[in-house]
């Protein structure tokens, strides 16, 4: 019989979450927003910030509604189009009671209408965020928010209304560009989304910032909604579990939690490494794990490394997420930069209206130079997009080499053999002590000599430097490597690709 938390557990979280609590705290408007502002403009870059967001000021804050006035439409809509998330991430580190964000043209105060418990979700005021590309109603045309939160009343004590999260309305399945990389991802998402049926408990996806895991989460919860919404779906980063979850022992109110979220058919989490070495949280986290898998609902769950690197997490979580689907999103192809690029000029012409010219020639430049990930890569065409529309000059490819100066630099960098080392071993999923040691069985052989491949062509040490480095081995063995991957390149094409690749992340930094 569960009788509450302890008191030691009291002491544990409150130890844990202080950072929280102090968020909680009462603290100005004006106290909050500059909080957020500074890490909106951490995020986003000096340059960014002064052009589209300095001009943002903070209205009121009202039942976890953020209202804040721009200067223009235009720039309001620009807002929406691009920064929207960066916006919300800023709130959310700050001041996470803040849950809403609702723009106005010009400083005119708001009448902020009152609302029921029950009122739903659509009608909400217009001012929140609803971009001109969001899902429409087709008799209505207004922006269609389905309901991501189970539909039994709130336990009595406290009112979880807000539990989950409202979704990005940009991320869903039909802007998500797949390629070879994050395929295997993207057909498991989409099959959980499609259908009420279990097939893999859990869904573990991992990748490195910025490649589409948070878009893939959001898209399956969007989707599950607009398909059957009868389907019970919640979408939470794991900063936002941690922070309802302290927010329930504080108020009391942890068996509304509990029964909030193991009333649903389909958890998706994002971020776990968040609540990494917070031994409560990971706690409870297992507990609503196990009841759902238990009551065959599904699980899906994003981290930025494998289940077996996620350090301080509990060993117990590690192996159930084994267990399931693991799914990983690979760094970005050639291929793959190319088509976000088209389909994000694509949804610029949309969201504004311009249409705007980007030669096939700067996609390509763009492509070839920007390569870590998608942010970086959509923030250097938002760039050229914005100067374009500010200035009135088209995007030329001089132009781009000029406006992106700073993103290119890298290109200067020169590379080391132990960068090599490292890149190769990420891209392959070995351990660089692996192209270090003797063994050869094939799925180490290939990497090591992949790596001294590119040490070849993309250092200036000799043969002997370059053995030496790999374990003390004979030059010979270098020049034997070489020859391997130059005839295996030609009739493989996996790993001419795979080369390729290896040789633009390591000329672009």
């Amino acid at each position: 019989m569960d009788s509450g938390p302890t008191m030691t557990q009291h002491r544990a979280e409150r130890h844990e979450t202080s950072n929280q609590e102090a968020a909680a705290t009462p603290d100005g408007d004006a106290q909050k927003w500059q909080r957020a502002r500074a890490r909106l403009a951490a995020e986003v870059g000096a340059h960014s910030f002064q052009s589209w967001l300095s001009g943002l000021k903070l209205i009121a804050i009202d039942r976890g509604c953020a209202h804040m006035s721009v200067p223009s439409a235009f720039i309001r809509n620009w807002i929406v189009s691009h920064f929207e998330d960066h916006l919300r991430s800023a709130w959310t580190a700050t001041c996470p009671s803040v849950t809403r964000i609702a723009l106005t043209v010009g400083d005119t105060p708001i009448a902020v209408p009152e609302q029921t418990a029950a009122a739903p979700v659509e009608e909400e005021a217009t001012a929140n965020w609803a971009p001109s590309d969001a899902p429409q109603d087709e008799q209505s045309g207004s922006a269609e928010v389905p309901k991501f939160v189970a539909d039994a009343p709130p336990e009595q004590g406290g009112d979880m209304s807000d539990l989950a999260s409202r979704l990005d309305p940009r991320l869903t399945f039909d802007r998500f560009v797949v390629g070879h990389p994050n395929r295997l991802a993207f057909v498991a998402a989409r099959q959980i989304a499609d259908s009420a049926q279990v097939r893999f408990n859990p869904l573990y996806v991992f990748s490195d910032v910025g490649l589409g895991k948070t878009h893939l989460l959001q898209a399956t919860a969007w989707e599950i909604g607009r398909k059957d919404p009868q389907r019970r779906a919640v979408y939470l980063s794991a900063e936002q579990f941690l922070y309802y979850f302290v927010r329930s022992i504080r108020e009391n109110t942890t068996m509304a939690f509990k029964n909030r979220l193991r009333g649903v058919d389909v958890f998706l989490l994002d971020d776990l490494r968040f609540i990494a070495d917070k031994d409560s949280t990971q706690e409870e986290f297992l507990y609503t794990f196990d009841a759902l898998i238990e009551q065959g609902k599904q699980i899906v769950v994003a981290a930025d490394c494998p289940p077996s690197e996620l350090c301080g997490i509990d060993e117990r979580i590690r192996s159930r997420l084994a267990q399931g689907l693991v799914a990983d999103i690979r760094p970005m192809d050639f291929e793959l930069r190319v088509e976000i690029l088209r389909s994000k000029v694509e949804h610029v012409h949309h969201a504004t209206g311009a249409r705007l010219i980007v030669p096939d020639e700067v996609v390509h430049f763009l492509a070839d130079h920007i390569v870590a990930n998608v942010r970086l890569l959509e923030g250097a065409l938002n760039r050229l997009v914005a100067h374009a529309i500010l200035i009135g000059k088209p995007i030329t490819l001089d132009m781009a080499k000029e406006r992106l100066a700073d993103l290119l630099r890298s290109k200067e960098v020169r590379i080391t053999i132990d960068d090599i080392q490292r890149a190769v071993s990420s891209h392959f999923k070995v351990r660089q002590s692996d192209l270090l040691s003797r063994r050869r069985p094939r799925e180490i052989v290939v990497p090591r000599q992949v790596a001294m491949y590119l040490c070849k062509q993309l250092t200036t040490r000799s043969l002997p430097e370059i053995g030496r480095k790999f374990g003390g081995r004979h030059h010979s063995t270098v020049i034997h490597a070489v020859r391997q991957m130059e005839k295996e390149r030609r009739r493989d094409p996996v790993l001419a690709r795979d080369l390729d690749e290896l040789t633009r992340r390591l000329k672009a930094g």
